[in-house]
């Protein structure tokens, strides 16, 4: 699942998601930097939760000689990510699926962005898993989603920042403490230690955070 399907239409995702997510492009930027550190000219890059399209069309504009994987199982995310890269999706193949069912690589790199909070603890783990089966030795796997600390009063705390960010940005109040209210009831989120325990636990090393915006935090590690 991507961030968008719990908050409208594929068609209308780039816009909601940019308003949700603090600093979304430089996130995006920073996480194709992140992978060219170790992705050679010609590397092979599997996005995991590739609907919509906004990170494989920075990495395609950054990295012009990449070729990428898109697994995503939303059939309607997928034809906007097309939409979104434009003669970019030439290097692009996709699959409607989950990590699974995608190509066994390997790859000379990842990315998961604002997808893995959906998931829990166990399914994340074997997701995790299956992509780190999936890579080259060493290769970077670039990761982003909801991850904060689950104690009530420090939980709430951030939940309320991430309600004001909403409501400064001109989301009417009642509905960002919707969408707060939804998150506490059905986002299975980590905490920050918890995330990087469990990137280690599917075989990760040098977990290292490079992003965070409120709620969202974002890591590199590599497949050990």
């Amino acid at each position: 699942m991507k961030l968008s399907d719990t908050s409208g239409d594929a068609a209308t995702y780039a816009d909601r998601v940019e308003r949700q997510v603090p600093g979304l492009r430089d996130m995006h930027h920073m996480a194709g930097l992140l992978l060219a550190e170790h992705v050679p000219e010609d590397g092979r890059v599997l996005v995991l939760g590739a609907g919509g399209g906004l990170e494989l069309d920075t990495f395609a504009r950054l990295h012009p000689t990449w070729r990428f994987d898109g697994v995503d199982p939303s059939a309607s995310m997928i034809e906007q990510a097309r939409v979104t890269l434009g003669d970019r999706v030439q290097r692009v193949t996709f699959y409607e699926s989950y990590i699974d069912d995608a190509p066994d690589g390997p790859f000379d790199g990842a990315a998961c962005l604002l997808t893995l909070h959906f998931l829990e603890r166990a399914a994340r783990l074997r997701t995790l898993r299956a992509l780190h089966s999936r890579l080259r030795r060493c290769a970077p796997f670039v990761v982003a989603h909801h991850s904060f600390a689950q104690n009530a009063p420090e939980r709430d705390l951030w939940l309320q920042r991430n309600d004001n960010l909403l409501v400064s940005w001109g989301l009417e109040a009642a509905k960002a403490e919707k969408g707060i209210a939804a998150m506490k009831e059905h986002l299975p989120v980590l905490s920050p230690k918890e995330d990087e325990a469990l990137l280690i636990e599917a075989g990760f090393k040098d977990v290292q955070q490079f992003y965070a915006g409120f709620t969202f935090k974002g890591w590199v590690c590599y497949a050990a």
